[in-house]
């Protein structure tokens, strides 16, 4: 997957200084997640069942 092809985008909850955010690309059969401070590190994919379940135990703590 060449991840510059893919609308990457941060949290509405994040800071304006960037420091310390991770960014998520959707794509139809995975979330892609990379590092915001170093967008050529490599990322990691997650299947979108596996994401919702992340989101949700994250909004919960």
């Amino acid at each position: 997957m060449n991840t510059t092809e893919l609308a990457w985008f941060k949290s509405s909850y994040s800071g304006s200084q960037g420091d310390s955010c991770v960014e998520v690309a959707l794509t139809e059969q995975a979330v892609c997640v990379r590092d915001s401070k170093d967008v050529t590190c490599p990322h990691f994919a997650v299947g979108r069942e596996g994401w919702t379940r992340f989101v949700g135990f994250v909004a919960g703590a």
